[in-house]
């Protein structure tokens, strides 16, 4: 039987969609998305107070040097050092420019999915790419809420894993989703470790179908 690798080239290009990776017996226990304006600002203002110091510094210098070409005080040959110095020394300047252009594209395609299998982070500027979190793979589960979060109600989610570490950005809601995940990560660990036949009866568990869902009582 020939194998047309074109075929599954091309599927696998149009899965671009959280609903297009789950599996047929995978249910979905919350989905979300980072709040796009906290996302923005915080790439804002990370670099923010050094691109300023170091753009006020370089365009002070580059207008001594310009009034001094103007006055003939300076001769105009030394523009084939001067502009490419600047170029780049001007580095941190770009930097910041390119990442806060980076998270006005990157927020648009940022969701995260959570899973009674696994937890799904969607990403990508130009092309599309998943990161899966296994369970069993979950060594801790932080949530961290900085002065850009405050403002806009929101925190990051730190999901520390043994093989694949990932983060949920801006979320509302941290603490109650953070306490939810590590209720879901706690019960499927347990389930997988010591399945519910080798349980008494007095003591069932967790159910491997996963019918409660721990993130009802964070939606708003």
């Amino acid at each position: 039987m020939k194998i047309d690798e074109k075929y599954f080239y091309e599927n696998s290009l149009q899965k671009n969609s959280i609903e297009d990776v789950l599996n047929s017996d995978e249910k979905v226990l919350w989905q979300g998305k980072p709040n796009p304006k906290s996302y923005v600002w915080a790439a804002v203002v990370k670099m923010l107070p050094i691109a300023l110091v170091w753009l006020l510094v370089d365009g002070f210098i580059i207008t001594v040097i310009t009034i001094g070409m103007i006055k003939g005080s300076m001769p105009t040959a030394i523009l084939g050092f001067v502009i490419p110095f600047f170029l780049i020394h001007l580095a941190p300047v770009w930097i910041w420019i390119v990442n806060t252009v980076k998270a006005f594209r990157e927020v648009k395609n940022l969701e995260y999915a959570i899973t009674d299998k696994r937890i799904i982070i969607r990403s990508g500027i130009i092309g599309i790419d998943f990161k899966f979190i296994n369970y069993t793979e979950i060594d801790s589960i932080n949530v961290k809420v900085g002065i850009i979060d405050r403002i806009f109600k929101v925190g990051d989610i730190y999901i520390n894993s043994s093989v694949n570490s990932g983060v949920l950005w801006d979320v509302s809601n941290p603490y109650g989703i953070a306490r939810a995940l590590q209720k879901t990560t706690t019960d499927i660990k347990s389930d997988i470790n010591y399945p519910n036949a080798l349980r008494p009866d007095s003591n069932p568990g967790y159910k491997t179908g996963y019918s409660e869902n721990p993130f009802d009582d964070t939606k708003f």
